[in-house]
């Protein structure tokens, strides 16, 4: 019986772009990951180099699968040297290790991206989201983590490929590399070839182990950022539950984010004509999550949370025409600024439903002072507090 002893043209188009695809991705990653992004300059063409590696790496998921269903469809030729059990067990490892990493990297990495805002958008027409992929940071660590895990596998598996494929071609000075280069190739008749089950099993492992390292990593980076602890505050009312978020334009796109920890101080009166009360509010600038963009948030150019922990708004409350208005200063960053919060309120017995927005200047509180103009961030901050509390007996 003849059996294939090369590769078909398609087969051999598959394995080659697949190859161009990965020896470009890889250093767009690692460049753009090491580079500094100290000015919109900076900042741009690091956002640039993410994007082409993200829209490749699309491409390399696609490009895998049409490889695999291809492949189970055709016959392949066997190894040349069957008699060298673990040689051959090795190179089937390593074959299914390097196909299960070229589907898990980038599909990770396209949920990663998919699961939070903002940086870097990936430039094909699927647009940014995936669906049943919430946008959430937890979700986005997990899968970042093993974006990153299975880029190192990649990596690996392709290296170990690459010094099987010259071992073959300088040492053995046999036809392996050969029959997957495009021409006749005259190569032996190898046989029916049959992959041991070891092999899928092994990389099996390899994948699971990997896997949970990279779940492991996730966990340790979220408990990396020490947030400033927030004592207790005496309130006549008190905040049952909330959000103070925030919006930002990056590259000309909203980036919502939102601070986990943060107290109220809260005294009011609702029966009052004019002056109705006042509010403290302090912010632990640590717990803010802002899409891809958190890390660089937290730096010495923008919040620079290591030396400013805590922001404060404290405020007299007004009743207006339309609701009422907390209008006093923001302390951020060292700098205080006037700040007016309008804001509308439903009252149901001793319980309260507040809603309220305002706009900030960054460059008020020295904010991003390196980006001096919108090109990549946008001047305004949009503020956005919405809280339930209920009044102390």
């Amino acid at each position: 019986m003849t059996h294939p002893t090369t590769y078909g043209t398609v087969t051999k188009i598959f394995h080659w772009l697949t190859a161009a695809l990965i020896l470009t991705i890889i250093p767009l990653g690692i460049t753009a990951s090491d580079m500094a992004y100290d000015t919109n300059a900076q900042l741009a063409q690091k956002a640039q180099l993410f994007s082409f590696h993200k829209t490749l790496g699309v491409a390399v998921f696609f490009v895998t699968l049409g490889r695999i269903l291809w492949a189970a469809g055709h016959a392949k030729p066997g190894p040349l040297h069957p008699e060298r059990k673990s040689e051959t067990l090795l190179a089937e490892v390593v074959h299914w290790l390097l196909y299960s990493a070229l589907v898990i990297a980038p599909l990770t990495g396209w949920i990663g991206h998919a699961a939070t805002t903002g940086f870097a958008p990936i430039w094909w027409p699927f647009g940014q989201s995936l669906p049943f992929v919430p946008k959430d940071e937890g979700v986005a660590q997990v899968f970042g983590s093993l974006h990153w895990v299975f880029g190192k596998v990649m990596i690996g598996a392709l290296i170990l490929h690459i010094v099987g494929a010259l071992k073959h071609h300088f040492i053995d000075r046999d036809a392996t590399l050969r029959r997957m280069w495009f021409g006749k190739t005259i190569s032996p008749d190898a046989g029916y070839h049959r992959t041991p089950i070891a092999a899928p099993l092994l990389a099996a492992l390899i994948v699971v182990i990997g896997a949970g390292v990279a779940v492991t990593l996730a966990g340790g980076e979220s408990e990396a950022r020490e947030t400033a602890a927030l004592d207790q505050v005496a309130s006549d009312w008190t905040v049952q539950d909330g959000t103070l978020g925030i919006t930002v334009k990056q590259f000309g796109k909203s980036v919502e984010g939102s601070f986990a920890d943060w107290t109220a101080s809260i005294a009011f009166d609702p029966e009052a004509v004019a002056e109705a009360g006042n509010v403290e509010v302090t912010v632990s600038i640590g717990s803010l999550t802002l899409g891809s963009v958190t890390d660089q948030a937290m730096g010495a150019d923008f919040f620079n949370v290591e030396a400013f922990p805590t922001a404060t708004f404290t405020a007299p409350i007004t009743k207006t025409e339309d609701g009422y208005i907390a209008d006093g200063t923001l302390t951020l960053k060292g700098q205080t600024a006037p700040l007016a919060l309008p804001f509308t309120l439903t009252l149901d017995g001793d319980t309260a439903t507040m809603r309220g927005q305002t706009t900030l200047n960054r460059t008020t509180y020295k904010i991003g002072e390196t980006m001096s103009d919108e090109t990549n961030l946008g001047f305004d901050v949009v503020i956005d507090v919405n809280l339930t509390a209920t009044r102390g007996q």
